[in-house]
């Protein structure tokens, strides 16, 4: 592969990478040796004399661990909403009478999802009072 590496070459690399590491790191071997080094940090405290040093071992790991977890997360979680949305689009495209409109609702306005949101409620609404009305002529 020569460098630089094209655009997608990149994305498709760092998504093989963000799965690995979020796979890696859901697992409880990472959470045990994650308390390992802290309790190893928390131990050394005394030899260190509770060092201003020492406490910025543990804060900069923390910090630098964190921020760059945020992009692994991230981008794991994108990943994992644009296959939803597509196997969701899918079903709508293939149930014979789904509105085809709702396909890529994701990426309309405020204003527009806030509309089916209310299309939604009513219809909730209406099918509650019909299970409420049904359930009244059953009881003896």
């Amino acid at each position: 592969m020569a460098w630089p590496m094209r655009g997608m070459d990149m994305l498709n690399l760092f998504g093989r990478f963000s799965r690995l590491v979020s796979i890696w790191l859901a697992h409880p071997t990472a959470f045990v040796l994650a308390l390992l080094s802290v309790i190893i940090w928390a131990a050394t405290g005394p030899l260190y004399g509770y060092s201003e040093n020492w406490q910025l071992i543990i804060n900069t790991g923390t910090t630098i661990l964190t921020f760059l977890m945020v992009f692994l997360i991230q981008n794991t979680q994108n990943r994992d909403a644009k296959a939803m949305q597509l196997k969701l689009d899918e079903l709508l495209r293939a149930m014979h009478g789904a509105r085809n409109e709702m396909i890529d609702l994701e990426n309309l306005t405020e204003e527009e999802i806030t509309r089916y949101c209310g299309e939604f409620k009513k219809l909730h609404l209406r099918y509650e009072k019909e299970m409420e009305r049904r359930g009244l002529e059953k009881k003896p």
